[in-house]
């Protein structure tokens, strides 16, 4: 991330935008409120008086300008002739996909386990989570999320990872694998699309059991059980040991699952599975790939999720650091490329021993 602007700052401008950080929360939320009782987008369609907005949606002077006036300080409306027009950052909320998937994602799933995030880093567990549910970390209870948080997470996610799947899809089987193995397999959606890009290929899918059951659903709907494995796996287990017989393996938005430690383990039994010259890729966002600021900010804000909410001990790593766990576990990077769907980066290994 550049940022060089922030060297140029005035004290007052500085002391301004540390307000802006002070008041971010407060300003989430008026933000996020006007854009859910509908108000962003009636002024969507053209500028509107207090009283015209109040007739139509139905809400008192007091809560209209309280949300509105935090807008405006904002910038994501202005205020001429009496009437509220909104600017372009509002439009965001009214048009933009990314600006809505994250608004509800951070609401919806981090919003009331932010307030642990100390305690989380101190203890590296994500206490957080225990404001969605019982369970150790946010994977085992995905299928069992209350809604809306349920909705908002599986939106985050596939948002971000199915943008790249039509790049990485071409790249994966110019190398022809005929036994493909999907570590954190997910709800399956990455499988399918092998499935239909490729008749001939067989897949295994490794993931927790609640996982690999509506995995199991997709896929049987979708008529494909046939060429599927399913193999059930606690990641973090000790004696965790990855099925062999597979040409290649694909991690896609996994790896940021867990510490690097845990990293580092998890690639040498991928590497203990693949015979030598069998490849690894891994898709991933990384924010030392980002071409613009906006993605890095992104997802450099999206770590405290996995502090608090998610397993207490991952983040948004930097591709050198994937990289240098995959070399020490006995791979050699092939290949690279950046800029797939959103913000992703796809690393193609080769297992060393050719």
């Amino acid at each position: 991330m550049k940022k060089k602007f922030i060297a140029e700052l005035t004290a007052f401008q500085a002391r301004y935008e540390a307000q802006k950080i002070a008041f971010g929360p407060v300003v989430f939320q008026c933000v996020r409120i006007a854009w859910k009782k509908g108000l962003l987008n009636s002024l969507a369609q053209g500028a509107m008086s207090s009283d015209q907005l109040i007739e139509k949606h139905q809400i008192s002077v007091y809560a209209l300008h309280t949300l509105l006036e935090s807008c405006l300080s904002a910038g994501v409306v202005a205020m001429e002739d009496n009437c509220w027009r909104l600017e372009k950052i509002g439009y965001m909320l009214v048009n933009d996909k990314l600006t809505q998937v994250n608004f509800n994602y951070i609401n919806d799933v981090c919003w009331q386990g932010l307030f642990e995030l100390e305690q989380s880093l101190d203890a590296e567990e994500p206490l957080g989570l225990a404001h969605l549910g019982p369970w150790k970390t946010i994977y085992e209870g995905l299928s069992d999320l209350p809604e809306p948080a349920k909705t908002s997470w599986f939106e985050f996610d596939h948002f971000y990872s199915d943008s790249a799947f039509p790049d990485a899809l071409a790249k994966v089987f110019a190398a022809a694998p005929q036994r493909l193995m999907d570590v954190g397999a997910n709800t399956g959606k990455w499988a399918l699309q092998c499935l239909r890009y490729n008749s001939d290929v067989e897949l295994t899918l490794v993931d927790l059991p609640i996982q690999l059951n509506v995995a199991q659903k997709n896929l049987e709907q979708a008529g494909f059980l046939g060429r599927v494995s399913l193999a059930p796996r606690d990641l973090l287990a000790a004696d965790l040991a990855f099925p062999k017989g597979h040409d290649a393996i694909w991690m896609s938005q996994f790896l940021s699952c867990f510490s690097l430690a845990e990293i580092g383990k998890i690639l040498e039994r991928a590497a203990n599975a693949l015979s030598a010259g069998g490849k690894l890729f891994i898709l991933d966002t990384f924010w030392d790939r980002q071409q613009y600021d906006i993605a890095a900010f992104c997802l450099i804000n999206t770590s405290p999720y996995f502090t608090c909410m998610a397993s207490g001990n991952s983040k948004i790593y930097r591709a050198t650091e994937y990289i240098a766990c995959a070399e020490q576990a006995g791979f050699a990077l092939t290949q690279s490329w950046d800029g797939l769907g959103l913000s992703h980066t796809l690393l193609q290994f080769q297992k060393n021993g050719t």
